[in-house]
């Protein structure tokens, strides 16, 4: 880690150095404005903040192991080896530092510049605002040769900072339990905080996190658990994202050093596919939404190649003007920065907004780029034949695209002979179902709210966009009716490949297919085509999986629909004494096994259905997934069903 990087020593690290900037009320009040949502995100979110402290620490010099634990109440710990928060007397607030950081908002030493150089977390609301939205926080402090601790309840200290004992190591422990009365979620999902504590790890090489869960114990007696530690970093982040994907060039281009006083980490390769898969990061922070630092490693990639290429004759024998895109086909990219002070807009406040930081990236990418396509002709000499051949297909895909857009989408005669429009023209109320096939398409058609409701039947399985040129993608004529139906425009000035939902006519789209495997691929295949193509649907939140039941249960006159065996079984307990005999099951095949009244009472009425939001908690890993489910390389994807098949569920 570069001195820039490195905090002052922990002697000047005290009360002083915790500066307050306001009050912790409101909090409890309007938790979604500091943590997002009440839901699963903000559940996670508080964790997230807690290990924030901690990788600020490492970011500082001062910790390399991080501990995580999901308790057997659900409840978490986070165990950190840094230099434990102080606990002498803040001067201002006339309290202890510890119940300073613990209980006002915006309080912590990374507003000190002398203390963090450089700190993650979005919004800086800290562990306070874990703290208020617990029923109960736990904290131990190890410093100094000395053991503290303080207890809270909904933010509130039970009593001073005490002294309890001694110890022999430095660092903090902190237990919180959610507020089950504020959160609609209140099950750690193991998963979630895997993917993030992965993802810290390739950010920040040579720190060691671990997630244990209490609630899961193996065979062999000991507590589910997995560590992370990447040694190289973003290249090994780069290695996992494209593990499923055949690579173009064996390396993979590796960038660590510092422009401007800015630190800058940059992995990049290229594969066979037709996708650009770059993920951006500030100070850990995943900027979906780009922002300065993306436009500099664009800006760097486009002009080093272009003059390599040039330089080489490389371009002369062609006739096609070439694009910043088509130098992106096939790259996988992570780039991660560290600033002092970062700007963020954009509707998410994920977008970066600091100038200065596009001319440090540039520079970093056309110096490291240009030093490895002269060390290795052969690989730059593979790089622009995949150019070449991205400019040629994005001419073949602009007619694609102009056959796609050639008609209004909101004039009668562009929209696909196939859908069954609603009558309502307000896209906040409308829902478009695509459904599996012309059978349950009809059966749909007849069973939904003529209001609200429209249905888009698809012939089959859709064509596999992992695997396709965008052209090949525009010609498929079941993505073609996706797009006209929806009524969204693809390419923008700044991005040929941009979707354009000014005029989209539907906030809700919902995924309906078969109960069954096939069903499942042909959902997977479409999410696929929406995570590859229309990846701000999902962001925005309108994309949305049907659950038809499984199954009609009936004994005499007792009937109830079930989604798994597990309700059936209930089911059976109840009204056939546990014995199957007698108890009639109706197992559904497909959707156009249920007649309309049923599809509408089970799967359609907003009454009585459930829909699963299709959303992106990691876009790294479902990069990585997606290509893995979809991509040509068995082995991973065997591995990943051996692995999950016991619970396995459509999900992004």
């Amino acid at each position: 880690m570069s001195e820039e990087v490195k905090a002052n020593d922990s002697s000047n690290y005290g009360a002083s150095s915790i500066q307050v900037l306001e009050g912790l009320e409101a909090v409890r009040k309007r938790p979604a404005m500091y943590i997002g949502d009440i839901g699963v995100k903000g559940l996670h979110h508080l964790v997230y903040e807690v290990v924030d402290n901690s990788i600020d620490e490492a970011l500082a010099g001062h910790c390399d192991t991080i501990h995580v634990t999901i308790n057997e109440d659900n409840s978490i710990t986070v165990v950190d080896n840094g230099r434990g928060i102080p606990v002498d007397m803040h001067e201002k607030e006339g309290k202890s530092a510890l119940e300073v950081v613990m209980t006002v908002l915006h309080a912590g030493g990374k507003f000190d510049k002398d203390s963090y150089k450089v700190s993650g977390g979005l919004h800086g609301v800290g562990v306070s605002c874990v703290n208020a939205l617990s029923t109960l926080l736990h904290v131990e402090v190890s410093r100094n040769g000395k053991l503290y601790m303080q207890e809270y309840e909904c933010g509130i200290p039970k009593f001073p900072v005490k002294e309890i004992g001694t110890s022999t190591n430095n660092g903090t422990a902190v237990t919180f339990l959610p507020d089950a009365s504020i959160f609609i979620e209140s099950v750690y999902k193991f998963d979630i905080l895997a993917n993030r504590l992965r993802e810290l790890a390739y950010l920040n090489a040579g720190i060691t996190l671990t997630l244990t869960d209490k609630r899961f114990v193996n065979e062999d007696g000991t507590f589910k658990n997995e560590l992370f530690f990447s040694n190289e970093g973003l290249k090994e982040f780069v290695e996992y994202i494209d593990e499923a994907r055949e690579k173009l060039i064996d390396s993979v281009i590796h960038i660590v050093t510092e422009k401007n006083g800015t630190p800058v980490e940059i992995a990049m390769t290229y594969n066979t596919s037709y996708n650009e898969n770059i993920h951006s990061y500030v100070n850990n922070i995943n900027t979906i939404e780009g922002g300065t630092h993306l436009s500099g490693f664009r800006r760097g990639l486009t002009r080093t190649l272009k003059k390599y290429a040039e330089d080489t004759k490389l371009l002369d024998k062609l006739k096609i003007e070439i694009s910043g895109d088509d130098f992106r086909e096939g790259l996988t990219a992570v780039i991660s920065i560290k600033v002092q002070e970062p700007q963020f807009e954009g509707q998410t406040k994920t977008k970066l907004g600091n100038n200065e930081v596009i001319g440090s990236v540039e520079m970093a990418v056309s110096e490291a780029l240009g030093n490895y396509l002269e060390e290795n002709p052969k690989s730059a000499r593979t790089i622009v034949d995949k150019v070449i051949l991205a400019a040629t297909a994005r001419h073949a895909a602009r007619k694609a695209r102009e056959m796609v857009q050639r008609k209004s989408p909101l004039s009668g005669g562009g929209l696909p002979g196939k859908l069954a429009d609603c009558a309502d023209k307000d896209p906040a109320k409308c829902e478009l179902f695509l459904v599996e096939g012309d059978s349950a398409g009809g059966t749909a058609k007849q069973g939904r709210s003529r209001q609200f409701q429209a249905i888009l039947p698809l012939r089959g399985k859709i064509l596999n966009v992992e695997k396709a040129m965008q052209h090949k993608v525009l010609e498929s004529e079941e993505i073609r009716n996706i797009y006209t139906a929806l009524g969204v425009t693809i390419g923008t000035v700044d991005d040929s490949k941009a979707l354009n939902m000014a005029k989209l006519r539907y906030h809700k789209i919902i995924i309906m297919t078969d109960a069954d495997v096939d069903g499942s691929h042909i959902a997977t295949l479409i999410m696929t085509f929406f995570f590859r193509h229309m990846k701000e649907l999902i962001e925005q939140g309108y994309l949305y999986i049907a659950t038809p039941p499984l199954y009609l249960v009936k004994k005499g006159k007792n009937e109830e629909y079930c989604w798994n065996d597990l309700q059936r079984q209930v089911f059976i307990e109840k009204y056939g004494g546990g014995v199957e005999g007698g108890v009639h099951t109706q197992r559904y095949k497909g959707l156009g096994e249920m007649n309309e009244i049923q599809l509408w009472d089970t799967t359609m009425n907003p009454e009585n259905r459930t829909l699963r939001q299709v959303t992106i908690e990691n876009a790294a890993t479902a990069d990585h997934v997606f290509s893995m489910l979809m991509g040509d390389d068995v082995a991973p994807r065997r591995q990943f069903i051996e692995e999950n098949a016991t619970y396995a569920k459509i999900d992004a």
